[in-house]
């Protein structure tokens, strides 16, 4: 009898799938997965056959990875000190070269080899390949709070998205191909550049016109000064929430990256719980989703 009912549900749920697969089918959705989701096999597994799986049944999915814990990780293993300001890796040449070495190499391609081995069709890329992110330095403003004289900083290699070639990727989405993106871009000057994995997703997905910019992080989402989910939040209940105080640090790329997109014309943005498996086909295919959902008014 429990085998019974446990089919039975089963078929409840791929049955409710059906309406989000009609809906979706052939549109491209943009996903950024984080370094933090890496490292849990069965996480990451169920990561990859989400992907498969979005593919599998029409869906174009684009993945945009991060990697900074893989970063710290080589940084400290060669003895090299590692300065943030303002939440951003300050980047010279020696951390570049790692950074490249990391998500250019590393990380890219243990993602590709996670998601071929479950099916799919996945292809490595970094921004400088057919120069598909094209880059510019950052160099934020930072004013001192006992003179209040802003200065600007020099964070070496980091950048921002300036362009993205959106034919390089229709070209291999169209040719049933995974794109997985690491957040490397190249200047006009030739210089590599590390950019912010979550704002490179945003910008992808702004470039492609996506139905959805999928952000997986390593909270629930969106939490309201009593820390509870914000399961539903227009644009503007964000930037109260900022205004607030209650969304801050490393929240802000991914909130910045999320506002950018709805108001560029992708649909809807998302920030969900990467640690949970099967994240992706929960919040895309059910109803109750499992993180905050971020819309235009």
């Amino acid at each position: 009898m429990k085998n019974e009912q446990k089919t039975q549900k089963t078929a409840q749920l791929l049955a409710a799938a059906l309406p989000y697969i009609q809906q979706y089918q052939g549109k491209t959705m943009v996903v950024k997965y984080g370094g933090n989701a890496m490292g849990d096999n069965l996480v990451e597994t169920s990561f990859a056959r989400d992907i498969v799986l979005m593919k599998l049944v029409g869906i174009n999915p684009i993945v945009v990875h991060g990697g900074g814990p893989q970063i710290a990780k080589l940084l400290e293993k060669i003895g090299k000190k590692t300065e943030f300001i303002n939440g951003m890796r300050v980047t010279d040449d020696e951390t570049m070269d790692v950074v490249e070495m990391v998500l250019g190499g590393l990380v890219n391609k243990e993602i590709v080899n996670l998601i071929n081995s479950n099916g799919g069709r996945a292809i490595g890329l970094t921004g400088k390949d057919g120069e598909l992110l094209r880059a510019k330095k950052l160099s934020p403003n930072n004013a001192d709070s006992s003179t209040k004289v802003s200065e600007i900083i020099d964070l070496g290699h980091v950048g921002e998205v300036s362009s993205v070639n959106k034919d390089l990727l229709n070209f291999f989405t169209d040719g049933d191909f995974l794109p997985i993106i690491a957040p490397i871009g190249v200047g006009d000057d030739g210089r590599s550049y590390n950019i912010n994995a979550d704002l490179v997703a945003g910008k992808v997905a702004e470039a492609v016109q996506a139905e959805k910019l999928i952000l997986m992080t390593n909270t629930q989402g969106v939490l309201d000064g009593d820390g509870a989910l914000v399961s539903t939040a227009t644009s503007r209940l964000i930037e109260n929430l900022i205004n607030a105080g209650v969304i801050s640090d490393g929240m802000l790329p991914k909130i910045n990256s999320a506002l950018s997109a709805i108001g560029n014309g992708v649909t809807r943005a998302h920030i969900i719980d990467g640690r949970v498996c099967h994240a992706l086909l929960l919040e895309i295919f059910t109803n109750e989703g499992i993180g905050t959902l971020i819309q235009a008014e």
